[in-house]
């Protein structure tokens, strides 16, 4: 029996259109009417990030570039992408994103070196909610439309792992890291801020054989680590997968794919869509990535900076920096940026947890080191504050616990019982999780008015580090111990907060 599903025409990408309500659209839809969306709407953040992922290849291909600033200009003063040009390319290869094409299925290979298994094995832990349970088969089916999402994710995001002593699988391009979108008013602008001049040679290099893998004639071949440009890393096959599809009672399913490994990415890769750390020149560059322990805004300061030896940054800041240096773009418009990512734990496959998260751009932090400068101390003021609401919260512990001990005596070794019990109240974690919805507030007002802005901080803060004090203090069994800890825990909080707004001049 023979299977189809083309990606072009039918109705698969979960969309938001501009009233804000969801549609399901095909791939050419999605593209043609990109001006009346405002975003995607994929129903994990894994999805929509892999869903533009694949937007963009499609979309630098379509307009073969843009090749330099002029040209990308003529395509943003149309407001809209041409809709004759993604027609006729996707017309062209239209075979190609049949999803059950009976010789070059969309993004899929066999490989007859593995048995058949369940789809599930193609999704994270915590990727998939709404698959469908086939009772002819006993076992998880997905629709077309799920499967395909599915696949898109997993060549974007999937885990490294093992298949056996000679079948080795690696990380998936976007597998740990933090993904960087600068994103627009509706669809169209988002995919129009991240479309950068192609070919740049300081975009993982400028081969004139770069195409994106549905146009190669084997998209594994020649095997390599190193893309042969933007559009093959943009499509980059980390997997052989194989769906196979049945004809049931609910219409066509997917419960059984195989899957082995594909290509390996070198990890000297630079990604213009992630920030990297530069430790040292002798090992690669550390892309950022998400942590339970340390939220994303903390590191605002190293994004904005775009000429930091220590950094590797955004090619998207670059960009939108560079269009409205040339007066492509007004400076006055606000801008903001996506961060799309998952956190696993090191060493481990497997996902805590996946995120999307969206803040301000203000065009100063990457245009003026004043604005900057003024940012980085307001952020360094809540690390000072969080360091002084910790030693509090030690002093707490070690007079509840340890009456005997000066908890102000540097030698002194933590005890265990002391460690567990701040660990337990998880101070930290209550102060810092008071403040990013009003950092995002101080984020824009910096540019507009420094000293209000940072007075307006620094009350922020005083009241997040009491709250998480009082809120440890006044849940303390009511004894004189703990009463004399409670008060000793204050003093030196209110000591260590006038030290961080008041230092006393030399």
């Amino acid at each position: 029996m023979t299977f189809s599903f083309n990606l072009i025409d039918s109705p698969w990408i979960p969309c938001i259109d501009i009233e804000g309500r969801a549609v399901e659209l095909s791939l050419q839809e999605t593209l043609v009417r990109a001006h009346t969306l405002r975003e995607l709407g994929g129903e994990s953040p894994l999805v929509t990030a892999a869903l533009y992922r694949l937007l963009l290849a499609v979309t630098h291909r379509v307009y073969n570039g843009p090749e330099g600033y002029d040209a990308w200009a003529a395509i943003w003063e149309a407001r809209r992408f041409d809709a004759a040009k993604i027609v006729t390319y996707l017309t062209h290869w239209r075979e190609r994103f049949d999803l059950f094409h009976p010789e070059r299925p969309f993004y899929q290979v066999a490989d007859d070196r593995v048995k058949a298994g369940s789809i599930t094995t193609l999704t994270h832990d915590l990727a998939y909610g709404a698959m469908l349970f086939d009772h002819h088969s006993q076992d998880i089916a997905f629709t077309p439309v799920e499967a395909a999402l599915a696949l898109l994710v997993a060549q974007s995001f999937k885990f490294c792992g093992t298949k056996g002593p000679t079948m080795q699988f690696t990380d998936a391009p976007w597998a740990r890291d933090v993904i960087f979108f600068i994103a627009g008013d509706n669809l169209y602008e988002t995919l129009m801020f991240n479309l950068f001049r192609y070919p740049d040679e300081h975009i993982i290099g400028d081969n004139p054989k770069d195409c994106p893998a549905w146009e190669m004639d084997d998209p594994f071949l020649p095997n390599r680590s190193l893309p042969l440009g933007y559009l093959d890393y943009l499509t980059w096959q980390n997997r052989r997968v194989m769906m196979f599809p049945e004809q049931t009672s609910r219409g066509i399913l997917v419960n059984r794919i195989t899957v082995a490994p594909g290509l390996r990415l070198s990890e000297r890769i630079i990604d213009p869509l992630k920030h990297y750390i530069i430790k040292d020149k002798k090992n690669a560059p550390t892309p950022l990535r998400f942590s339970e322990d340390r939220a994303l805004w903390r590191d605002s300061t190293a994004l904005f900076e775009l000429d930091n030896e220590k950094h590797h940054p955004l090619r998207a800041f670059q960009w939108i920096a560079a269009l409205i240096e040339e007066g492509y773009l007004e400076e006055s418009r606000r801008y903001h940026y996506f961060a799309f990512g998952l956190a696993s734990e090191l060493g481990k496959d497997k996902t805590n947890f996946y995120r999307s998260e969206r803040y301000p751009l203000p065009i100063e932090y990457l245009q003026r080191k004043t604005t900057l400068d003024a940012l980085k101390d307001a952020i360094q003021m809540a690390e000072n504050v969080s360091n002084q609401l910790w030693g509090a919260a030690r002093t707490l512990a070690f007079i509840a616990l340890k009456p005997d001990v000066d908890p102000q005596d540097r030698n002194v070794k933590i005890p265990p019982e002391v460690s567990n019990m701040i660990e337990q109240w998880g101070i930290k974690r209550q102060y810092w999780a008071q403040l990013e919805v009003p950092f995002r507030r101080i984020l824009e007002q910096v540019p507009q008015d420094r000293d209000a802005a940072l007075t307006e901080w620094q009350q922020t803060l005083r009241r997040a580090a009491w709250r998480a004090f009082d809120g440890i203090a006044e849940n303390l069994a009511a004894n004189p111990r703990t009463l004399k800890a409670s008060v000793r825990g204050r003093e030196q909080l209110a000591r260590g907060l006038a030290n961080v707004f008041e230092p006393q001049k030399p």
